[in-house]
């Protein structure tokens, strides 16, 4: 799969809108001049320039969906973050960026597998491309989404994902019925039955519990694939 992967260069982006649905959380969408359409689980790789030619970039997961017109972004804004701390705060409709993606072929799913999600945090953003992706083409049943996040106005796209039948565990409030827990291996055990590949976004310790989680109810490590970042989450 990765090696038919679409990759693009550098390219411009154009800031078509900007929301902020926390303190902490900047949704974007840019109009991307020659974009190549992605695959599900790929991202793209943001850079900023100052006048004085000093330059700072980071990597972000793609939200959207493939056919989405608009490239769409969700970045969480960590503490001294050159880059998330500029969009979150600065960054207006009608400015351009520098952008190079869709980048990556490991951690993408095009539906031929049957798969688990175990995300957290805003590391929940490639499980909302693979959501929206499977919605379209009618994959639905093939895709499970497990999210946790500390609380429901927490979690990126909460209630998107709960709308695709996404399980959300929360860990600081209780959600209907659910105590606020991190998920139990009798919750994870039914989602992760049949499934032949896994995939697992979030931080380091996130990272680690999910695929500790995931061995826990069955699932075999090289089905498993893992992106982690930064010590948030």
């Amino acid at each position: 799969m990765s090696s038919s992967a679409p990759a693009g260069g550098w390219t411009t982006g154009r800031l078509i809108d900007v929301q902020r649905p926390s303190d902490k959380l900047v949704r974007l969408r840019f109009h991307v001049e020659d974009r190549v359409d992605h695959w599900p689980g790929q991202h793209y790789v943001l850079r900023l320039r100052a006048p004085d030619g000093y330059t700072a970039q980071r990597s972000y997961s793609i939200a959207s969906d493939p056919h989405d017109p608009l490239l769409e972004l969700m970045i969480e804004c960590l503490p001294d973050g050159e880059v998330s701390g500029f969009m979150h705060d600065v960054a207006e409709v009608g400015d351009e960026f520098e952008l190079r993606g869709p980048i990556g072929g490991w951690f993408t799913w095009t539906g031929e597998q049957p798969a688990i999600c175990v995300v957290g945090g805003s590391g929940v953003v490639p499980a909302v491309s693979m959501a929206r992706y499977a919605k379209r083409l009618g994959l639905a049943d093939s895709l499970r989404v497990v999210a946790v996040g500390r609380t429901y106005d927490d979690l990126p796209y909460a209630a998107e994902l709960e709308k695709y039948g996404a399980f959300l565990a929360l860990t600081r409030e209780n959600l209907g019925d659910r105590v606020a827990h991190p998920p139990w291996p009798d919750e994870l055990a039914p989602l992760a039955e049949g499934v032949e590949r896994a995939y697992v976004c979030g931080s380091v310790g996130f990272a680690s519990f999910a695929t500790r989680l995931l061995g826990e109810v069955g699932v075999r490590s090289d089905t498993i694939r893992v992106e982690q970042f930064g010590a948030t989450s």
